[in-house]
């Protein structure tokens, strides 16, 4: 019940980020402080501002996770709510700053077509800014958090939304993680710190 009054709540908020604010990401190795800069990536910022002050993030997986390369989370643990947001699509923001080390930028498949899902960037990824990867933000404090995510599954576990293997994670959620990649790091919540 609680998880559907969140999605709806969630489908209701569309209010623009202040020009600049910092999540903190309470992890199971610890915490993560990204710093949004609205100007790199407005419908970014504005997406992921909404997803942080719904909850939306709050107990899921760090479900995608290559050692030296990134780090990705941005699937609910409730299959409703996760299949809700799924088409919940934002237009793609013009690539004002680079994929490089610590940055934080949305992932997706199609042009047009970024929905929940982040990455932080482990590695220079500059290689990546011409296919439309546009950071909004950028690890502030616990990058040493961020290398050390459990990256012993990497693309096993759900790969990325280009590999087509994510299904079973919308299908199952959590549940479906928990017993198939038991030793995933854990986003146990987000929030805005100022």
């Amino acid at each position: 019940m609680l998880l559907a009054a969140v999605a709806l709540a969630l489908m209701q908020t569309s209010a623009s980020a202040p020009p600049q604010f910092r999540v903190r990401l309470e992890t199971t190795r610890g915490t993560i402080v990204i710093e949004v800069h609205r100007d790199w990536a407005p419908l970014g910022a504005d997406r992921f501002y909404e997803l942080v002050t719904s909850g939306y993030y709050d107990d899921s997986r760090f479900y995608r996770v290559v050692k030296g390369q990134w780090a990705q989370f941005g699937i609910n643990g409730d299959p409703r709510v996760a299949t809700r947001w799924r088409t919940m699509t934002i237009p793609d923001d013009p690539n004002k700053a680079s994929v490089v080390r610590g940055r934080v930028a949305f992932a997706f498949k199609d042009p047009n077509g970024r929905t929940t899902q982040v990455y932080i960037s482990l590695r220079d990824n500059t290689a990546q800014d011409t296919q439309g990867f546009a950071p909004f933000g950028e690890v502030v404090e616990g990058m040493d958090v961020a290398d050390a995510l459990n990256s012993e599954y990497g693309e096993d576990s759900g790969g990325g939304i280009r590999g087509g293997r994510q299904q079973p994670l919308f299908d199952g959620g959590n549940a479906y993680l928990d017993r198939e990649f038991p030793r995933l790091d854990r986003l146990i919540r987000a929030r805005i710190v100022r």
